[in-house]
């Protein structure tokens, strides 16, 4: 892709809000002009009254991580120990000495625990391992055990530190392999609308996003994180957020991980999880406060944005705390439990909430049981907004689906399959979660901005937002999904 080496006029669009449709002359990747019946000599394509706004972004992405989920065994559904085991069970066996990998299992309200002798009586000598959903813990059999370099486990469930180091083993395929999962991937969230991403897979993807930024024109412009172990490269050669380091690939914040999650019960609180006793009754923190705030200053001195994943309202605290002692600038990553003096804290030091709200969806009934008096403050992006917080919305894809259309739509109606909203007076409205998914340039098209844009053969300010029908989305002024 890159930028159109000609003009491009998109004739007859109406923009969200306003009935006259108007023409949208695009120009070296930027929208050079917008107005009704331009007469411009141009390539031009009629949109017959479609809408048109700026393109959608996805604030927090597992972009490897979520092109190989989609191609493994799919065990979401499972609501015991025992229901997943069946579902390996009747899984396809992989070749000779290959591992089974699955992904997508919630265990927080499981009636029966999971182990490696529930896998091992159903399989054997197979070797499987299981990601959960939230991508903090897994679940092997002996042989995957093995696989995985553990000699041997109590339960065979790997939680936090236990699992992070072990994750790129399941992971790691050919470079080559992988570029091609993740461009089919990009391919489909082009189709969904979106047109760039935050990419802070685990990895050292300043590397990774240069090679394929060399091999292949990028359907999606590309933020990618730096992790600490990947940081001194990034300072030597004094790359700042939001430099370009290839082709529609720029470099993003530092990401740092401070706890767990809630599914995995290791998201850090104030107060301790029903029934669990000992040192990790709260959770755990994965990084001690005296090592985050002189690693965000470190960053922030070098030009860095800091993403910090806190879910916990101890961790969002600590996190806080971090950024007002750092003086670093950046955002919490997930911030799904927050005190009402934190959210006043986030408006007043500036650091935006990078939320995903499908989340809620996925966790309101676990949030009910393991945060049980306390969801008034979950997931509080009605809260955050209401104090003047900029949010940005996501979806931490594979944990939710690349898709900002059921992000906002989670965010907006608190619920998902016909049930009663969720805690609605944290809903947002419409226009203000929209506008949170678009990078903050507002839902009308203006001059001079870059030509990235989704067409919709819907009105998004009244549609039906899951399974908005995406007609085309232009990255740079070139389409990247056309359907019209």
């Amino acid at each position: 892709m890159g930028t159109v080496p000609t003009d491009l006029l998109l004739r007859s669009a109406r923009l969200p809000g306003q009935d006259a449709p108007v023409d949208l002359l695009l120009r070296d990747g930027r929208v050079a002009e917008l107005g009704p019946s331009l007469t411009v000599q141009a390539p031009s394509v009629d949109l017959g009254g479609r809408w048109v706004m700026p393109g959608l972004w996805d604030a927090h992405v597992h972009l490897t991580q979520w092109a190989l989920a989609r191609r493994r065994l799919d065990v979401s559904a499972a609501t015991s120990a025992a229901h997943a085991v069946a579902l390996v069970a009747a899984a396809p066996t992989p070749a000779a000495g290959a591992t089974l990998v699955g992904f997508g299992f919630r265990d927080g309200l499981w009636p029966d625990q999971p182990t490696a002798a529930l896998l091992d009586d159903a399989v054997g000598d197979l070797s499987v391992v299981l990601v959960s959903a939230d991508l903090h813990c897994a679940w092997a059999s002996s042989a995957g055990l093995r696989f995985l370099g553990v000699g041997s486990h109590p339960t065979g469930l790997l939680r936090e530190t236990e699992w992070l180091p072990l994750q790129g083993i399941v992971d790691h395929v050919a470079d080559d392999v992988a570029d091609a999962l993740v461009d089919d991937a990009c391919t489909a969230a082009a189709a969904r609308g979106v047109v760039g991403v935050v990419d802070l897979e685990i990895a050292d993807n300043l590397a990774v996003w240069r090679r394929r930024a060399a091999a292949r024109p990028s359907r999606l412009r590309v933020r990618a994180g730096v992790w600490e172990e990947y940081l001194d490269r990034v300072v030597r050669e004094d790359l700042h957020t939001g430099d370009p380091v290839g082709g529609l690939v720029e470099q993003g914040p530092l990401k740092v991980i401070t706890d767990g999650s809630l599914n995995t019960r290791t998201a850090f609180c104030h107060d301790p999880y029903p029934g669990l006793t000992g040192p990790n009754a709260r959770g755990v923190l994965n990084l001690p406060p005296s090592r985050l705030a002189p690693l965000m200053a470190h960053a922030a001195r070098h030009g860095l944005r800091c993403a910090i994943h806190a879910i916990g309202d101890a961790a969002n605290a600590l996190a806080l705390d971090a950024f007002e002692a750092s003086g670093a600038a950046g955002s919490i990553e997930h911030a799904q439990l927050v005190t009402s003096a934190d959210v006043e804290r986030f408006a007043a030091l500036g650091v935006v909430a990078s939320v995903q709200p499908e989340h809620a969806m996925d966790d309101r009934d676990v949030a009910d049981h393991h945060w049980a008096g306390r969801t008034d403050r979950a997931f509080a992006f009605g809260a955050l907004h209401r104090a003047g917080v900029r949010l940005a919305l996501g979806s931490d894809a594979p944990v939710a689906p690349l898709d900002p259309w059921v992000a906002v739509d989670a965010a907006v109606t608190r619920s998902r399959d016909g049930r009663v909203p969720w805690h609605p007076e944290q809903a947002l409205d419409r226009r203000v979660a929209l506008e949170s998914s678009v990078d903050g340039r507002g839902l009308l098209v203006q001059a001079g901005a870059p030509a990235d844009l989704v067409v919709l053969d819907a009105d998004p300010l009244t549609a039906p937002l899951r399974g908005m029908p995406v007609a085309g989305t232009l990255v740079a002024g070139t389409w990247s999904h056309r359907a019209l």
